[in-house]
């Protein structure tokens, strides 16, 4: 038998709890980019090279919201733009080794982070967290 989600109570705590673990790990592995700009930066180094309209789904933003990510990103030396080869009217985005390295060492400093907030917890709750990540993953696909 499957749990009933108390609408809106169960939603509202995890959409609350969810908000604020992440706001206290941006704290660190701090960077000058915006949370779009930098899952947008992520993106690109973890499945690019990427046409800018598979960015713009997998970032689920409009294509002009894109491009202004992506000028800002050029124009910071994160990525940069090629002509797709396989369609010269198309254009690739791909990071360059600094953008590589901000999203290493950003990951590296959050995750670290989240390591020291897993440790407080109890080992059954961590068996509980590891447990639901599937379910967590599934609803950002």
């Amino acid at each position: 038998m499957s749990a009933q989600i108390q609408w809106p109570d169960d939603a509202a705590r995890l959409y609350t709890a969810l908000g604020r673990l992440v706001r206290r790990l941006r704290q660190d592995g701090v960077t000058d980019l915006g949370p779009s700009s930098f899952s947008t930066l992520v993106s690109v180094v973890q499945h690019g090279p990427l046409r800018l309209g598979d960015l713009a789904k997998r970032e689920s933003v409009s294509p002009p919201t894109l491009s202004r990510i992506i000028v800002h990103l050029v124009g910071s030396g994160y990525l940069e733009r090629h002509p797709d080869p396989q369609d010269g009217r198309a254009v690739l985005v791909a990071a360059t080794e600094a953008g590589s390295r901000l999203v290493a060492d950003v990951l590296a400093a959050r995750t670290a982070a989240l390591r020291d907030q897993l440790a407080r917890l109890t080992d059954t709750d961590r068996d509980l967290l590891v447990a639901a990540l599937p379910a967590l993953e599934s609803l950002t696909s």
